[in-house]
């Protein structure tokens, strides 16, 4: 039976990482040609600087005309970051714990393709603030009903959870997501027997993981962020960082790696 249990970045909850980007805003100034922003009359000048950014991020390459070729074998792929060269990583968001309207705005004017890994019992009665950030871009992935850790448990506990959660996500977005996190980052077997029945066609772990202050750590591999890198951002404010500060440092990395944000259903 196949095991993976991801290394030092777990603690209770799912990514927990160490190291740190350094911090600072600057006020909004005047236009730029060229900015990702969003329009709007509300929307004045530079969204990047309202942000914190010095520049504006990039626009990613053309996503590959279909999405590249995973590893693994049967029944599903399990990947911790994208085979690809192009100088993308991606960003993902976990159980839906933290709902800051303000991330809504930064998700819309920074034009930001994030995907919430979402758990029903986490979320709660929020459903109408991921269906905000749905409309402004963000993707809607299983992160499972209740945040169990699947391991071990015997096929029909797992396939209610991932299922369960499927079915919670169609009644409410209508949609049955592809992509599929296990809590924690541990899984068996079971688990992607359980996920290729209820409708999944890849189980997305991280490389790469923000803690609370802002800082990165990597489960294996170089200690950089690098191109194909899918990075997990947790939920909540252990260190008093809000989720858009937490993005804000994560972002400056990234373009201080020559990098951009790119849309991980368009390579997975």
């Amino acid at each position: 039976m196949a095991v993976v249990v991801l290394a030092s970045a777990l603690l209770t909850g799912c990514a927990r990482p160490a190291g740190s980007v350094a911090p600072g805003a600057a006020p909004a100034e005047e236009a730029v040609p060229g900015a990702r922003s969003a329009k709007g009359p509300t929307h004045t000048a530079q969204p990047y600087r309202r942000w914190g950014l010095a520049a504006p991020l990039p626009a990613p390459e053309s996503p590959p005309a279909r999405r590249l070729r995973l590893p693994g074998g049967a029944p599903l792929p399990v990947v911790h970051r994208a085979p690809t060269r192009d100088k993308v990583v991606f960003l993902t968001y976990d159980d839906g714990a933290e709902k800051d309207p303000r991330f809504v705005d930064m998700v819309r004017e920074l034009r930001l393709p994030v995907s919430m890994f979402l758990t029903d019992s986490v979320v709660g009665p929020g459903y109408g603030h991921f269906a905000r950030l749905r409309s402004v871009g963000a993707s809607i992935q299983n992160h499972t009903l209740d945040h169990a850790a699947l391991r071990g448990l015997p096929y029909a506990g797992q396939r209610a959870e991932i299922c369960g959660q499927q079915n919670k996500l169609r009644a409410r977005f209508g949609i049955r997501p592809r992509l599929f996190r296990p809590p924690y980052g541990t899984y068996d077997s079971t688990t992607l027997r359980a996920a290729a029945d209820c409708g999944i066609t890849a189980v997305v772990l991280w490389r790469a993981a923000m803690e609370g202050d802002g800082g990165l750590t990597y489960a294996h591999g170089s200690g950089r962020l690098r191109a194909g890198d899918i990075v997990s951002v947790p939920s909540g404010e252990p260190a008093g960082l809000s989720l858009r500060e937490r993005t804000t440092r994560l972002l400056r990395e990234i373009q201080g790696r020559g990098l951009t944000v790119g849309r991980l259903e368009d390579y997975i």
